[in-house]
């Protein structure tokens, strides 16, 4: 037996009308669908890294190194205009606090890129190499660091040993600077997926 088109149409209508009473009796049960939804990290870590720029004459203690400039720039010495064009690749010591004479805890192995001509920021790429006896492993990060802010975030993409395929976000705050030799970022990491 085959529906006439009035009761096909009947039917659609019929349907679709049972949906929007059970979708609506869904979200008035569960509140929480219809607010965005708040998601708490399932752990967090604080770690500092201490980055020092060879300079030309700061052989013995530099940790950072400029690899690339503009045309006609100097690898000893940022470029003028923002930086914009220099490239510097890191191996710096990471401490549990801000003291750059702390033990470390690991290393801070990346690169950055002073990436704007009209301000200060930069494109970080970089891994933390945790080898202590709370953590053994790496956390990878990723993402713009637009460096006149106060705080902020870059993404954590992914790690190894106790880090295994976490992800989730790293707040980044310049905590010192001492000209364009010495920085130390404080790098607050909140990981929302862990295996």
């Amino acid at each position: 037996m085959a529906l006439s088109k009035p009761s096909i149409n009947l039917l659609i209508v019929f349907l679709f009308t049972l949906f929007l009473l059970s979708f609506s009796s869904l979200s008035s049960a569960h509140p929480e669908l219809k607010t965005k939804k708040q998601y708490k990290p399932r752990k967090n870590l604080v770690l500092y890294f201490h980055d020092i720029i060879y300079n030309g004459q700061n052989k013995h203690n530099a940790t950072s190194a400029i690899v690339a400039a503009p045309e006609g720039a100097n690898l000893t010495i940022l470029a003028g205009e923002f930086h914009f064009g220099n490239i510097a690749v890191f191996d710096d010591p990471i401490t549990l606090d801000n003291n750059l004479h702390s033990k470390p805890v690991g290393r801070a192995q990346g690169f950055y890129i002073y990436d704007t001509k009209n301000t200060y920021t930069a494109w970080l790429g970089f891994t933390f190499v945790l080898n202590s006896t709370d953590h053994q492993g790496t956390i990878n990060f990723i993402g713009a660091d637009p460096l006149m802010q106060k705080t902020r975030d870059i993404s954590v993409v992914g790690g190894t040993g106790d880090f295994f395929m976490h992800r989730g976000v790293a707040t980044i705050m310049t905590d010192a600077f001492e000209g364009e030799v010495y920085f130390r970022l404080r790098v607050d990491i909140k990981f929302y997926e862990c295996w």
